[in-house]
């Protein structure tokens, strides 16, 4: 499923805290973003047309609560990142990384506890 960046803003607040209404959603993205409520209306009602987003009848108004989990999207989207830029690759990616000297040391170290566990699990 693809979600925009700015629809990915108002997952984000879901995913934080749901089932929202939508003046609770618009609320909080008053304080975070730059954007109108008719936008972030206009951004829910396009999650729910995709999927991502839930809509429940609460009353008089609805109640959005995510579909898609935020770990799926993270997922999605990394993989995506990978197959595009990277051709699916994971080691020229790190390299990119270590190249520019983007990774602190903690980074590194993590980087190397993660691949130390997947060698002792194969």
């Amino acid at each position: 499923m693809q979600i925009s960046e700015a629809e990915s803003i108002v997952m984000a607040v879901l995913w934080r805290d749901s089932p929202r209404s939508s003046e609770d959603v618009v609320a909080e993205l008053a304080r975070e973003q730059d954007w109108q409520a008719s936008t972030i209306k206009t951004l829910l009602g396009r999650l729910v047309k995709k999927g991502a987003v839930r809509a429940t009848k609460d009353g008089r108004r609805f109640s959005y609560a995510p579909v898609l989990t935020r770990e799926a999207w993270v997922h999605g989207q990394s993989s995506h990142l990978l197959d595009r830029v990277f051709d699916g690759r994971l080691a020229p990616l790190i390299a990119h990384f270590t190249e520019r000297h983007a990774l602190s040391r903690k980074d590194l170290d993590d980087v190397k506890r993660l691949l130390e566990e997947l060698d002792d699990g194969q």
